[in-house]
């Protein structure tokens, strides 16, 4: 078994130590959901908390780590008799990405079920996990099927596998921690409430600092028992604390005054619902213990603030995650309780080697980044430019300018500075037509595991999904024959029938986004931004991975590459410039290209084009009939397509329309992509793929 890396040789990341630490001290606190980007030592501080947790008594023999104390009188190896029990260490169980659901929660033995009537049940990772710790690495790509069944436990303190009538249930009661990275994607903000304590990490900027890093890895990796051995007195003396603490704990005293700060922060900052105050309440007190004190002060307040808010105020996936520090410290000043004064201001909270409840030193030289983006500049100085931009382009007829007009207000309309999209709306449901396998989502029609059931068929691989119906009907006109004799059903591996269900997929949204001259109007401009936003929006709420390609000038650019992180999407769409001609086919053929490279990284996974344009072509040879050949290839490859059409003003020449029909899509105005505009969008955008195919 390998040496794991030191919890007390980790440099730096105090708050993610310390979350990490008063989790080990009171478990009730919920948890630590670690963000940050790679190779921060994320993991490698969560594996190495395993070492410093005390060690457990449990009943002998008990599958499912029940205390010889209090044992589970529902554990599925009970009743327990009292007397025998053992001590072992607290268990760090690994949750993987791509677990199924048999591997978390458990598996019946379906044949002896059917056929003995017995709960043959064979413990899943929750049941690993009861009184120690469930560490999930990356786990905002964990599928959603995985993330209802943490839910549930996480909720309940318990597990439940009901299978065709035959249940198990044991308690499943553990310390939830994540890490993530948030380029690669957003958590459910169902999962996000229920752990207790987030942490932004961020890898130093100090040379020094960063030498130190260095230097231990490679320390570590050269003779990791060596290693280990150099450290061996610290993890003595952090785990002797962590000790201490547990015992300290029930006799802390959280003050009228601190609830008064805890409530009025809760309030002051917006967080929806309790248990931000909750979590609050047990994380200062955690940290009042952690301190050796057995009362807790405002800078436990303001401590456990900094650690339980940050991700529990953001209001839609684009927010970034923090706190306004100044804003904190004026609420605990306005609501500082009498009894809850420090005595001693420079007592034992200030730390003794161990982990400070908060230095202001900590590593958080990344927050700025994390911080709201900058407005962007709202001067009108271009906005005259932008607009005379859009009026040359309009006296264009669609087929690249031959009409004799004079083109150089449109040539050369250069590059205008980038504007803020307009405040989001719910859109309606764009989905790709047919039935996919692709991965698990809310967007269109797909052959899940999970869903409403359609029908039966033999297994492929392991039996997942038992349809009991039919595994009967198989099963009973060869009773006689196999010899039946007693109560039970003779039941062989070839009756069994797997249950086909139909659930909903996530999908490749890729946004073509018409960048050019035509579309510089900053009014306009932010309406489409607005669109594209409130797109990108649903397309997170459904589970999708999305991509983005801008055309202007003469060329199109993949401005980001598909990606589940629907927030970098956000970023280079408020990003992006404007100006110039419009190469509507260099942009389709762009998108044709990523699409033909996606479907060799993930063929299950279908494509949904949105060509957000005015439909016109500009620039080069006959670039009108170029746009509608390469628009071609989409029909000709069955790919779903919408066009949101952005042509404004009184008279409209309806190129979106033309565009729509080559790609064999729809088109739709950005009225009606509202939600609450013409009913019947999906109907159409389906129709109408379905009579291009």
């Amino acid at each position: 078994m390998s040496t794991p890396f030191p919890f007390t040789a980790v440099v730096g990341q105090d708050d993610l130590r310390l979350a990490l630490l008063l989790n080990a001290v009171s478990p009730a606190v919920g948890g630590v959901l670690v963000r940050g980007e790679k190779g921060t030592a994320k993991s490698t501080a969560v594996r190495a908390l395993a070492a410093l947790m005390p060690s457990l008594d449990v009943v002998s023999g008990c599958r499912f780590s029940c205390d010889p104390g209090s044992p589970d009188p529902a554990c599925p190896d009970g009743p327990h008799e009292p007397g025998a029990f053992e001590t072992r260490p607290a268990r760090m169980v690994e949750l993987p990405v791509g677990a199924s659901e048999d591997r978390l929660v458990g598996a019946l033995d379906i044949e002896r079920a059917l056929a003995e009537g017995v709960k043959a049940f064979e413990p899943g990772l929750l049941a690993d996990a009861h009184r120690g710790i469930l560490y999930v690495d990356e786990v905002n790509l964990l599928h959603d099927h995985l993330v209802d069944l943490l839910l549930d436990a996480a909720a309940m303190g318990a597990s439940y596998v009901e299978r065709e009538g035959v249940s198990v249930r044991h308690a499943a009661r553990f310390l939830l921690v994540g890490t993530m990275n948030p380029e690669e994607g957003e958590l459910r903000p169902q999962l996000l409430d229920r752990f207790g304590l987030t942490v932004e990490v961020a890898a130093s900027r100090d040379p020094d600092q960063r030498v130190e890093v260095v230097r231990r890895r490679l320390a570590h990796d050269d003779d990791p028992a060596s290693f280990a051995e150099r450290w061996a007195d610290e993890e003595s003396a952090v785990r002797g604390r962590i000790v201490a603490a547990r015992k300290l704990l029930p006799s802390v005293r959280l003050g009228d005054g601190a609830l008064r700060q805890i409530a009025a922060t809760c309030a002051a900052f917006e967080v929806d619902g309790m248990r931000a105050d909750i979590v609050m309440a047990r994380t200062a007190t955690a940290l009042a213990a952690w301190a050796g004190r057995t009362d807790v002060l405002a800078e436990d307040v303001r401590q456990a603030a900094l650690l339980a808010l940050p991700h529990r105020r953001r209001r839609n996936p684009f927010d970034a995650p923090g706190l306004d520090e100044d804003k904190l410290d004026e609420t605990l000043e306005e609501f500082g309780g009498s009894d809850d004064e420090d005595p001693d201001p420079d007592g034992p909270g200030g730390g003794d080697g161990g982990q400070p409840p908060s230095d202001g030193d900590g590593p958080r030289d990344g927050d700025d980044d994390t911080a709201a983006r900058p407005e962007t500049d709202e001067s009108t100085q271009n906005a005259e430019n932008a607009e005379s931009a859009e009026s040359t382009e309009s006296t264009e007829n669609g087929e690249g300018g031959e009409g004799g007009e004079p083109r150089p207000a449109a040539s050369g309309a250069g590059e205008q500075s980038a504007v803020r999209a307009a405040e989001p709306f719910r859109t309606k449901v764009l989905s790709v037509p047919g039935i996919g396998e692709g991965a698990a989502g809310r967007r269109s029609r797909a052959r899940t595991e999970h869903g409403r059931t359609t029908g039966a068929r033999r297994p492929r691989g392991t039996l997942t999904k038992l349809h009991l119906a039919a595994t009967v009907m198989a099963a009973a006109p060869h009773q006689r024959e196999r010899g039946r004799s007693g109560r039970g059903l003779v039941v062989r591996r070839d009756d069994l029938r797997q249950a086909t269900r139909e659930g909903r997929e996530g999908n490749l949204v890729l946004f073509v986004v018409d960048a050019s001259g035509s579309m510089a109007a900053r009014q306009r401009m932010s309406a489409v931004k607005g669109a594209v936003l409130s797109l990108l929006l649903d397309a997170y709420q459904r589970r999708d991975k999305v991509g983005l390609v801008s055309f202007r000038g003469t060329t199109a650019d993949l401005a980001l590459p598909p990606t589940s992180s629907v927030d970098a999407a956000a970023v280079r769409l408020e990003s992006l410039p404007t100006g110039g001609r419009t190469p509507l086919a260099a942009g389709l053929l762009k998108a044709h290209d990523v699409l033909r490279v996606e479907r060799l990284r993930d063929p299950a996974r279908r494509a949904l084009v949105v060509v957000v344009t005015d439909g016109r072509a500009t620039g080069g040879p006959e670039p009108v009939a170029l746009a509608g050949r390469a628009a071609r290839l989409f029909a000709a490859d069955g790919i779903a397509s919408v066009v949101v059409d952005c042509e404004s003003g009184p008279v409209r020449l309806g190129l979106a329309g033309q565009l729509a029909g080559e790609l064999g899509g729809t088109a739709v105005t950005l009225d009606e992509l509202r939600a609450d505009s013409i009913a019947g969008l999906v109907r159409d955008v389906q129709g109408t793929s379905r009579r291009a195919a």
